[in-house]
């Protein structure tokens, strides 16, 4: 979707107009500094936490800052990736490992940088109904009989060692190598005692698979319940609506967000190549302004705005899923077991808690994974993840941002960080599903802390 040349062209002599009219300068009419380059494209997957890019474009955040934007859905994130690399894409939605990945060269080797977090949580992982009949009187129950959550992986475990014992191997699907799914879905494994296997790239495997338990492979979000219905996987790990579709679908079970399994974990960010960031960096600042104000209206009025954003998402433009699949999660509940509908205010989250900002210890937190299943083949000293994590995240470009809207008073100095005092980190977080603390700042002391994955000089 994008802005006609023809309305483009009204739009800047309108405020032309305006400014000589009322002999100010265009920077008055609600942009700082004129943008390099004012014609963009931006890619994003038919995902609800893309909503921040729908959101700016629809309510007109993108042209209060003189920009004239496309939005076009991608194929996958491969594909998605690639586009920016190559320039046919200025910027895209990315899975926030996307950017690390591909600066330290797991996969395609480019310099991808962050100036802006997209939200928080919107994740789940969801087995098939057979696997859920089978899960299912293993987990304990509350007085109304309902599972108690959240449900670990340890009821999945003797699910999987009947599938061993009886030769067939157990599959399930995340969308993408360094992508939050990979990760959460095998720290919830783990945390069961089921190894979801390990990669090799410096010998040629990266297929993730060497030991494991369960065999985890890559397939497109929109594809997950179809694959999964056709038997191909027996469960999933993937965004919404896609979770929530297949309860719609009565194929599969949710049995758990990721919210339960790291409390308001990073999730996409918005993602450029560094060399573009370098050639137009008023027009990056305008675009995380517009970025930033779009995550504050989906969280305000405390999630007031969000039946709005769902008619927003649910157009074939973006989505294209069914209003009530979409709003299933977007509005503040989740349905796990057809009927089991809870309240989880925070499943997504775009801008409370400081969702927005890029930082460090987030960055880290994906590198300690790739290196605890093997992406990253040889142990790194605790500086080697500091340096990639400042390469890659860019606070400060956020900051430039922020101040300028609180100078423009269209956001509050009190919806930030202290960006003074801000260091990049935030404090060592415990509320994860098997409550080991990580502190961002002692990598390798936090990756000691695993049973299962890679750790100190160990290798494949």
């Amino acid at each position: 979707m994008g802005i006609s040349t023809t309305k483009k062209k009204k739009f800047k002599s309108l405020l032309l107009t305006l400014s000589i009219s009322a002999s100010i300068s265009l920077p008055s009419m609600g942009y700082a500094v004129e943008p390099e380059k004012d014609e963009l494209k931006f890619g994003f997957i038919k995902l609800t936490d893309m909503a921040p890019l729908a959101v700016a474009y629809e309510k007109g955040f993108f042209e209060d800052e003189g920009l004239f934007v496309q939005l076009e859905a991608q194929a996958n994130w491969k594909v998605l990736l690639d586009r920016v690399i190559t320039g046919e894409l200025d910027g895209a939605h990315m899975l926030a490992g996307q950017p690390l990945g591909a600066t330290i060269g797991f996969g395609t080797q480019s310099h991808i940088i962050t100036a802006f977090s997209m939200d928080l949580n919107g994740n789940a992982i969801t087995v098939s109904n057979k696997v859920w009949d089978e899960m299912k009187p293993l987990i304990p129950k509350d007085a109304d009989g309902k599972p108690v959550h959240p449900i670990k992986a340890d009821y999945l475990k003797p699910v999987i060692d009947k599938y061993k014992d009886e030769g067939k191997p157990f599959n399930m699907g995340m969308v993408f190598p360094v992508s939050t799914h990979n990760y959460e879905l095998r720290y919830w494994l783990a945390a069961g005692g089921i190894n979801p296997g390990l990669y090799a790239p410096h010998k040629g495997d990266t297929s993730g698979k060497i030991d494991a338990d369960a065999l985890l492979s890559v397939t497109p979000p929109p594809q997950m319940p179809s694959t999964m219905e056709a038997g191909t996987i027996e469960g999933y790990c993937v965004g919404e609506p896609w979770n929530q579709q297949a309860v719609f679908k009565n194929i599969g079970v949710p049995v758990i967000t990721d919210y339960e399994i790291w409390k308001n974990n990073p999730e996409k960010v918005f993602g450029v190549s560094k060399g573009w960031a370098d050639k137009y960096p008023n027009t990056h600042i305008a675009v995380v302004k517009s970025l930033i104000r779009a995550a504050e209206w989906l969280d305000a009025n405390n999630n007031g705005n969000r039946p709005e954003a769902v008619k927003i998402l649910a157009q074939p433009n973006y989505v294209g899923a069914d209003y009530d699949v979409i709003a299933n999660s977007m509005t503040g509940t989740f349905e796990y077991e057809k009927g089991d509908k809870r309240d989880v205010p925070d499943f997504n989250v775009f801008f409370r808690y400081n969702a927005t900002y890029p930082y460090y210890s987030d960055a880290i937190w994906y590198l300690t994974q790739m290196r605890r299943w093997g992406q990253i083949s040889e142990q790194k000293p605790d500086s080697w993840y500091m340096d990639v994590a400042k390469s890659v995240y860019r606070p400060d470009i956020y900051a430039q941002a922020a101040k300028e809207l609180i100078a423009e008073g269209k956001l509050k100095a009190s919806d930030f960080p202290a960006f003074d005092t801000e260091d990049g980190f935030k404090a060592p977080q415990s509320d994860f599903i098997d409550g080991i603390t990580y502190d961002g700042k002692q990598p390798n002391a936090y990756l000691e802390k695993f049973s299962i994955g890679l750790k100190g000089k160990e290798q494949i």
